[in-house]
């Protein structure tokens, strides 16, 4: 990270935002922007190369189908190699809904495989059934570094995505459906790199999570002053209400 800045890619903005997750995006550069940390935002769309040691922090929202297979291709083809280094490195990485299974090994359409990234060893499979849709509430568990408390979105998922042996969930499901519907886990970590099926978009619900975010991609050695968030704090409390809890 250069010095009072954290630089931000934002992964096939255009394509990969059906559910206004531009808000994730907003909440970050505003909670950095109060603290007097200038937060760059550069749109990384298709055929973009990235520089690996140019961003603290890449996001990547979720898109339809067709959108979807078109960014794994790029993903894979252009911009893998310098993605994987950045995680390996320490820079964040938050894939939401579509984007956390493009962080996976793969995501199957039918007799359809869509190649991922890789990040997360997790995998995803388009099963019979319903959508798995509804307001959500999950627990981590503040081990390996996370900062436990609850997190409260929104999910509408076709796909299910299931944890390899070993693999760690974000959280722990308290109301809602999760990666699968069964398995009782949402989302997966893997050092900093995090996916995820909460969206609404999920950092205005909850402000907290941001933050510890931030923290990750600027480092310890840099502190984040607290905020007046009280208005944060009751829209956390709304998502929790709407989740049932």
């Amino acid at each position: 990270m250069a010095d009072g800045q954290l630089r931000i890619g934002a992964l096939y903005p255009n394509e990969m935002n059906i559910y206004a997750d531009r808000g994730n995006i907003a909440v970050l550069t505003a909670r950095c922007r109060w603290r007097g940390i200038e937060a760059t935002v550069t749109a990384l769309g298709l055929g973009d190369e990235i520089d690996s040691d140019a961003f603290d922090l890449f996001y990547l929202g979720g898109g339809q189908d067709d959108d979807q297979r078109r960014c794994a291709e790029d993903l894979v083809a252009v911009k893998k190699e310098a993605l994987t280094a950045a995680s390996q490195r320490g820079a964040v990485l938050l894939g939401v809904c579509g984007g956390y299974q493009l962080f996976g090994h793969w995501y199957e359409l039918e007799d359809e495989r869509i190649e991922g990234l890789g990040l997360l060893d997790v995998e995803t499979v388009r099963a019979p059934g319903a959508r798995l849709i509804g307001n959500i509430a999950i627990e981590l568990d503040g081990g390996d570094g996370d900062p436990g408390g609850i997190l409260a979105g929104f999910e509408n998922h076709g796909g299910r995505t299931l944890l390899r042996p070993g693999a760690t969930p974000l959280g722990r499901v308290l109301k809602g459906h999760g990666n699968d519907g069964s398995s009782g886990f949402e989302g997966c970590r893997s050092a900093h790199t995090i996916g995820t099926y909460l969206h609404g978009p999920l950092l205005p619900a909850n402000a907290w999570f941001a933050d510890w975010l931030i923290q990750m991609a600027v480092g310890e050695a840099q502190s984040l002053p607290q905020l007046d968030d009280d208005l944060e704090e009751l829209a956390h409390a709304d998502a929790l209400k709407a989740a049932g809890l």
